[in-house]
């Protein structure tokens, strides 16, 4: 039998309650719920404060509390067909219980509690997390019908509520259980360049894991089916993420926040769902102001068209909120989905391109991964996103993109790296960027075999008059007029085997000022910014020698952190030249309009079109319409039928040499269009 939230049609609501809220109008609540759409409650059960009679020590109720606030929203909430999802928080404790068993908390180096305003940091390793925590859940699904249980912050916690980092804990239950583990004391740094800090990363994982599992075997000892909900994907049912913003955050801001959260989850895993948490305040000091609706939109669509549900949170409860002009839009989009969820919950892929996104305990290349998610995005090229930590089990899956690219990895496991070179050597053409392939033995023979590459010194640019050359033109057809991109960051030398083609020249750095020494470069003929393996050909395409290319620079971060369109077009030129330019949907949208295209079942499609245009870079506005939008879907079959789910959306659609052209005369915010297809005769067999 299917759980209650297999079907991923979550249209869930969070109320993080303050203490405050203990006695709070359960019917007003509900009647505010309604008025959204929704049919899944979030709301605060225990952890920092109990909002229920709790008959634990060690376990601080609510101040003032008159009732049962849990029973009585959890009842309320299933009266109304809502489900409910009882919220923790076990990262922090209320300071009497701190004065009672200081053993259990955080420490700093110099031994010191962080007591933030009454509410001290406890430690994952210490008793309450380990031991007592458990006996608190127990207590809330043992006596209460919850449909599900969230952790919020869950794992290693190092900073407070203000930002201020106070470095890894140093309790006696961390130093005892990491001697223990791995032999070694604390480490003293947290540089990723420091082995020991390596290691505790590891044991981070390792017992974030293990704390996961014994909440999984105790949950699902009870029989019951209740979801469990996180920022893991380790024994969870529904993994938990957030768009969020926050005033600290350096620039640039990042447009497809919603999109990454559920893609890296939804294109990876099929045992899970992802409940994407779209946060209405701007940042956790500022709880009590919103986004801008205009964000909150992009947000909650991107969430839709890319295969989840809906998740929206305020502080507190709706009555006394002071910033109620995001609930309208809140409450659109959920009565869409709504009124259209047959069409979701249920997305498969049609895509043409996997982009692999680092994993392991501390991956290092997001921006490099990031800036990658974007060229793919604003082309419109049609691409899953496949989580390094579930590569092996999406092996059938791999098979069936025509390239798979990998964002300045340097490390896989030995059987990632056998499923990387099984794909390889079926046709699966491969791009690599960055230092990709270059820790460990097993990863070098790897990047010798596949790409018929050695990696020699990495050097780094940074003030340095460094480029590269685009020589052929025929293969970067987007530099007509520009010979020469600039290069910085890292940038690796490689020892080229006999089946490489050398790309991109390396123009080697010379004086830049003043404007009279401005002169003096030479191009280099050892030193090149791609390499393509020739060998191994494949039948058919006329660029089926080409299926194995490595830029060994961060083409993807400098554009994440830059945004020069040449670094994109780089990636995207050898992208077209790899893929003889055959992809699955061709449009000539701008790059500020995001577009979303899956399959449904064997005859049936979904496309969404989303407009950005918004969005200046720093600021979200109402975006401009777009006009005469043309989306071209090849090799699908003929169409039957095209029909709008978005109200005052007109699309009409033509036949072309095959091809299903969809024509949007007007783009106003949103189009969700369902493509059904005509059903292949069956073959009489006489």
């Amino acid at each position: 039998m299917a759980s209650w939230w297999s079907g991923n049609q979550l249209r869930l609501i969070q109320n993080n309650l303050r203490e405050t809220d203990a006695n709070l109008d359960v019917d007003l609540l509900i009647s505010d719920l309604k008025k959204l759409s929704t049919n899944v409650l979030m709301m605060n059960a225990g952890g920092i404060v109990a909002f229920y009679p709790t008959r634990l020590e060690y376990h601080y109720r609510a101040a003032n509390q008159q009732k049962d606030l849990l029973k009585e929203a959890i009842d309320k909430a299933h009266a109304a067909d809502m489900r409910f999802i009882a919220r923790f928080d076990f990262s922090k404790a209320h300071e009497s219980l701190f004065n009672k068993r200081p053993e259990w908390f955080y420490r700093t180096k110099a031994g010191k509690e962080v007591n933030y305003h009454g509410i001290v940091h406890t430690c994952i390793n210490g008793y309450y997390q380990r031991e007592y925590s458990l006996q608190l859940i127990n207590e809330v699904i043992s006596q209460y019908e919850v449909d599900g249980i969230f952790f919020n912050m869950f794992g290693y916690q190092t900073r407070d509520y203000s930002g201020y980092d106070y470095g890894i804990c140093f309790c006696d239950s961390c130093r005892t259980r990491f001697r223990e583990w791995s032999g070694l004391e604390l480490p003293e740094t947290q540089s990723l360049d420091d082995l020991v800090f390596r290691r505790y990363k590891v044991f981070q994982d390792v017992t974030t894991k293990e704390m996961l599992e014994r909440i999984h075997e105790l949950v699902t000892s009870t029989g019951k089916e209740i979801a469990i909900s996180t920022y893991n994907e380790h024994k969870v049912d529904i993994v938990r993420k957030e768009s969020n913003t926050d005033n600290r955050r350096p620039h640039p801001l990042w447009l497809y926040s919603a999109s990454e959260n559920v893609k890296s989850l939804e294109d990876s895993w099929e045992d899970k769902l992802i409940s994407n948490c779209c946060i209405n305040a701007i940042d956790l000091v500022h709880r009590f102001t919103a986004v801008s609706k205009h964000e909150m939109s992009i947000r909650l669509r991107e969430c839709l068209a890319s295969g989840s549900g809906l998740d929206f949170c305020i502080i507190g409860v709706f009555e006394d909120y002071p910033d109620r002009e995001n609930l309208p839009i809140v409450a659109e989009i959920f009565k869409y989905h709504k009124d259209h969820e047959a069409y979701y919950g249920s997305f498969l892929s049609a895509a043409d391109v996997a982009l692999i996104k680092p994993g392991g305990p501390a991956p290092k290349s997001m921006k490099e991964y990031s800036g990658l998610f974007k060229m793919l995005k604003e082309q419109h090229i049609v691409f899953d996103v496949i989580h390094q930590n579930n590569l092996l089990n999406q092996r059938d899956s791999l098979q069936g993109y025509k390239a798979v690219i990998i964002p300045d990895i340097a490390e896989f496991s030995e059987e990632g790296l056998q499923l990387l070179e099984t794909l390889y050597q079926e046709g699966v053409q491969l791009i690599s960027t960055g230092c990709s392939f270059t820790e460990g033995a097993a990863n070098l023979s790897f990047m010798q075999r596949v790409f018929d590459l050695k990696p020699g010194q990495v050097q780094v640019y940074e003030r340095d008059a460094a480029y590269l050359k685009t020589a052929d033109k025929g293969l970067f057809k987007s530099f007509p007029e520009r010979d020469w991109i600039f290069l910085k960051g890292t940038f690796q030398e490689l020892e080229f085997g006999q089946h490489t083609l050398s790309q991109l020249p390396f123009v080697i750095p010379s004086t830049f000022g003043p404007p009279e020494r401005a002169s003096g470069h030479l191009i280099s003929d050892k030193s090149f910014g791609a390499s393509i393996r020739t060998d191994n050909p494949v039948s058919g395409g006329k660029n089926s020698l080409r299926r194995a290319v490595y830029l060994p620079w961060q083409a993807g971060e400098l554009y994440y952190r830059y945004g020069f369109a040449d670094h994109k077009h780089i990636v995207l030129d050898i992208l077209d030249d790899m893929l003889d330019q055959r992809w699955r949907l061709t449009t000539n949208a701008p790059s500020n309009v995001e577009v979303f295209f899956n399959k449904l079942d064997d005859q049936t499609y979904i496309l969404h079109v989303l407009n950005l245009s918004g969005f200046n870079g720093m600021t979200y506005s109402e975006p401009l319409p777009v006009y005469r939008l043309e989306i071209t879907l090849h090799d699908i079959g003929h169409c039957s039928q095209l029909t709008s789910l978005t109200e005052q959306v007109e699309a009409a659609y033509a036949m072309s040499n095959g091809k299903i052209v969809i024509q949007l005369p007007e783009l106003q915010e949103f189009a969700a269009i369902v493509v059904k297809i005509e059903e292949t005769p069956k073959e009489i067999v006489v």
